[in-house]
């Protein structure tokens, strides 16, 4: 720890709050209850003191000094030892926290990003990553958060997840080790666990108030869902970005694999230990997994968060992009209603982008946004944030509205025919064909340009389903599903469905960055350093005129169809009901656009199926389309499937063949 400084003008500065701080302390109050909708401790203690100087009426402002702030590395020992090596693992957490609250003795909340990222491979828009002076203590932390939450009166804490960067233990991709490292900080500023300098001396937050608010994109926002499914006390909310909610369903879509040897790749690709420290986790990592069933077993359940939502105990404010192919959909959305059904309180953003922050989408209001959640959750000041409307959305590229929930009050499901039409390109809607009329498609492995271009025209590898054109706007909200009655040649196939908004219109561009682009003005959010600025360079949304855009995506491997735990190989001579969950999402289908439902097998540039070429035929009468409609009209009834033109992809259009093994 860095001792006080001793100029006059940081002696001035500290001075000139100091009078106000003895007088004023936060409180440090009880974990709240469970299923509190305000942190009732934390107001009824502030009635009845001072408000401190970075308090003014219902807000946080920024009244102590960013440059002076305490910055500090400490290692938090964790429950486990999972390297192995007879020695419980340490976390590194480097601290920020402002001065002139440590120096009257008033204990600050903590607002916490645990990540992998730090040191392998940046954080942000801009890829940035720690940095330390000569003494080893932290000088950068990556993003606005401490430049801007520091001077209000908050703590910031960059934790080091288990086995990452200078952090001991092994990472273990979001197990046990990995999720128990971030809880044990949570501890630690409660004054459960230890911690210790890097000279071995123990080290205590006693500055602490004890709440704690986790935040992250991706794979940190993973981190902090598991963490509040531990029910961990001190946690008080989170703020998960596009985060994971089943690692499962991350890396195995309804029993077909994502990638091979996918948790090995992420485990490689952030550990910070010698690759001998932790090859027996790598090798359980590779083994447990079990890719070669993608069958749902005890390994993924540890790394399920969403069974355990009865014992979160944390607010949560969750951020999605509609468009995400990195994380999908799904996530967000089944987390969403396994919280809802717990009476967890909750705020949604959903944005029309891909895998993106909400910082780089709509800056100025989320940094709000953000501020006034967390003035409430963890400074405890009422400031109405939780009687607003439950869920902000993006309807259309730069458009934004509020509702009181999601999927809005009202949706209802509406079940859809599945028609022959002229026999190349069937129908949706109306009485449908009739039972045991069928149409059969062998695998071709399309891409996803191909599979949904042209759908008037026969292609083999395909079905292609579509309503006639829309007398008024169609809203779809929820999580629709195709319910197929199929047999199959094969002992399984990956079956693959998609939702296609056949019609002309402005929509987020999600090639290359994934609908943002940066440019090259820059805002500055918080106060900043020599070495640790506050500017970020300007995003905006991308946009372009298209003919179609799919909505979203399911797939299934067809042997999991009874159960994600176990196969059932199919049989040839046997007719089967399968069920394809298609991802989350909202949209506003406009008036004269026709909807699309086309139906495919594996599907290259999103799974790695290794059983392919079966050929499979569709009782169409038996099957449907369940649609989540807040639209109080469904499909119009069509016998035969109206003329429907898509353009080329121009070469210079064409999407950039996809990774399947991401970086969440």
């Amino acid at each position: 720890m860095r001792s006080v400084p001793s100029s006059a003008g940081t002696r001035a500065r500290v001075a000139s709050v100091l009078v106000g701080l003895l007088v004023a302390a936060l409180p440090a109050p009880a974990v709240a209850a469970a299923r509190t909708t305000a942190p009732a401790a934390a107001e009824a203690a502030a009635r009845h003191r001072p408000l401190p100087p970075h308090v003014v009426g219902d807000q946080t402002v920024p009244a102590y000094s960013y440059a002076d702030a305490i910055r500090e590395s400490v290692w938090v020992e964790t429950r486990a030892d999972s390297d192995g090596d007879g020695v419980r693992d340490r976390v590194a957490v480097d601290l920020v926290r402002p001065r002139e609250a440590a120096v009257a003795g008033v204990r600050v909340p903590v607002i916490m990003d645990a990540s992998p990222y730090y040191l392998c491979c940046g954080r942000g828009n801009e890829g940035e990553r720690k940095t330390y002076d000569a003494a080893g203590v932290i000088a950068k932390v990556p993003l606005f958060y401490d430049n801007y939450f520091v001077p209000r009166g908050y703590a910031f804490a960059a934790v080091d997840l288990a086995g990452t960067a200078r952090s001991t233990g092994c990472e273990d991709v979001g197990g046990p080790a990995e999720v128990g490292s971030a809880a044990a900080v949570i501890d630690w500023l409660n004054g459960r666990a230890r911690a210790y300098d890097a000279a071995g001396r123990p080290v205590s937050a006693a500055w602490s108030s004890g709440r704690v608010g986790m935040i992250g994109k991706s794979w940190d926002g993973s981190v902090a869902n598991g963490v509040a499914a531990t029910g961990v006390s001190g946690l008080a909310t989170i703020v998960p970005i596009s985060a994971i909610s089943s690692w499962y369903d991350y890396m195995r879509y309804q029993g077909t694999p994502v990638a091979t040897d996918y948790p090995g790749y992420l485990h490689s690709d952030v550990n910070g230990r010698p690759e001998e420290a932790c090859a027996q986790v790598l090798a359980r990592l590779r083994a447990d997994s079990a890719d070669e069933t993608g069958d749902y077993n005890g390994f993924w359940a540890q790394r399920d968060y969403r069974p355990a939502a009865d014992r979160v105990r944390a607010s949560v404010f969750l951020v999605h992009g509609l468009n995400d192919l990195n994380v999908t959909t799904n996530q967000f959305g089944r987390w969403w209603q396994e919280l809802a059904e717990q009476g967890v309180p909750r705020k949604l953003w959903l944005h029309q982008t891909g895998h993106q922050d909400p910082f780089d989408v709509r800056r100025a209001e989320w940094v709000a946004a953000l501020h006034r959640w967390f003035d409430y959750w963890l400074q405890g000041l009422r400031n109405g944030v939780m009687d607003e409307p439950r869920v902000d959305l993006e309807t259309a590229p730069g458009t934004w509205t509020t509702q009181r929930d999601w999927p809005a009050p009202g949706t209802r499901d509406v079940r859809v025919a599945l028609g022959a039409g002229d026999g190349v390109t069937g129908t949706l809607g109306g009485r449908g064909a009739r039972p045991g009329q069928e149409q059969a498609y062998v695998d071709e492995s399309l891409s996803e340009d191909t599979v949904v271009a042209a759908p008037n025209t026969a292609t083999p590898g395909r079905l292609v389903f579509l309503s006639g054109a829309l007398p008024t706007a169609l809203r779809i909200a929820g999580s629709p599903s195709v319910r197929l009655r199929v047999r199959v040649d094969r002992p399984t196939t990956q079956l693959t469905a998609r939702l296609v908004d056949y019609g002309t219109a402005e929509r987020i561009l999600l090639t290359g960055a994934g609908g943002v682009r940066t440019v090259d003005t820059e805002s500055c959010w918080g106060a900043s350093t020599d070495v640790d600025d506050a500017c970020y360079r300007d995003t905006e949304e991308v946009t372009a005129v298209s003919d179609h855009a799919v909505l979203t995506r399911g797939w299934l491997d067809a042997a999991h169809h009874r159960s994600l735990r176990f196969t059932t190989p199919l049989r040839p001579d046997r007719w089967y009901t399968v069920t394809v969950p298609l991802n989350a999402y909202d949209a506003v289908v406009p008036a004269g656009h026709v909807l699309g439902l086309v139906l495919g097998q594996s599907d290259p540039e999103f799974t790695e199926a290794a059983d392919r070429d079966a050929t499979v035929r569709v009782d169409l009468g038996r099957s449907t389309l369940v649609l989540p409609v807040t639209s109080p009209a469904g499909l119009p009834a069509v016998d035969v499937a109206p003329p429907v033109v898509t353009a080329p992809t121009a070469p210079s259009a064409a999407r950039t063949p996809r990774d399947t093994r991401q970086l969440p």
